[in-house]
């Protein structure tokens, strides 16, 4: 009875009537998970009203940093994990889609120096962020919908001008081309992604990957730097 329960509230929750739970799931584990799920809907309910806008459900891990909270807009059943940072300070400010979730230590930094203000991010509906993401978005950056982001993935929408060599770097200024991953892209693990790239639909970067060129619709890249490993759909060779 509790298992149909929890299974019934889940189903709403993500919207999705085919979700069923592991038959081997212990009772004890769902009462921890709902223990959970619930906390966090209470911080959510105490975080709403400091937000632009919020579609629906919200739930706030621990630890949980949102700043300039103004700037950010969530949609329905959006989930931010224990130890999340959130700055949102920006031109165009932070925007979650629906069902999307944001894993444990990530950060999303829209604006480097208060000289010059960041783009900001955005993240289409039932996408993810694993555990422990930088994102940078200084430039922008705009992730599209279904997308899956391992552990450790970082997105630097910003470059340091080096040209001269008689005044520090830091004092060359920057450029800001921005990121883009489009639809149903799975960003493996530890990938880094570099100012000016675009990924490609249904695209797919292996782990530990440095990606400093855009990537075709479907192919899957791999390495340091990333080149095009293959297609998805093509026939393996015997």
């Amino acid at each position: 009875m509790l298992r149909n329960l929890i299974q019934a509230l889940i189903r709403k929750s993500k919207g999705d009537p085919t979700y069923t739970l592991d038959p081997d799931l212990p009772t004890s584990a769902l009462i921890t998970v709902l223990k959970e799920r619930g906390l966090a809907f209470v911080r959510g309910l105490l975080r709403r009203p400091f937000l632009a806008e919020c579609g629906g459900r919200f739930f706030v891990g621990r630890r949980v940093q949102l700043l300039n909270t103004k700037k950010l807009r969530v949609g329905r059943s959006v989930t931010l994990e224990d130890d999340v940072k959130i700055d949102a300070l920006s031109r165009h400010g932070v925007v979650l889609g629906d069902n999307v979730s944001i894993g444990r230590f990530s950060v999303i930094e829209c604006t480097g120096v208060l000289q010059h203000l960041g783009q900001g991010f955005s993240m289409g509906a039932n996408s993810n962020l694993g555990d422990y993401n930088f994102v940078g978005a200084a430039g922008g950056v705009s992730i599209g919908e279904n997308v899956l982001i391992g552990q450790g993935v970082r997105f630097h929408s910003e470059d340091h001008v080096f040209a001269r060599a008689d005044i520090p770097i830091k004092a060359q200024g920057v450029t800001n081309k921005g990121i883009v991953v489009e639809d149903d892209v799975w960003l493996g693990s530890g990938a880094i992604l570099l100012d000016g790239v675009r990924v490609g639909r249904g695209a797919v970067v292996a782990a530990g990957s440095v990606v400093t060129k855009d990537v075709p619709p479907f192919a899957v890249v791999g390495g340091v730097p990333a080149r095009v490993l293959k297609y998805r759909g093509e026939v393996e060779d015997a």
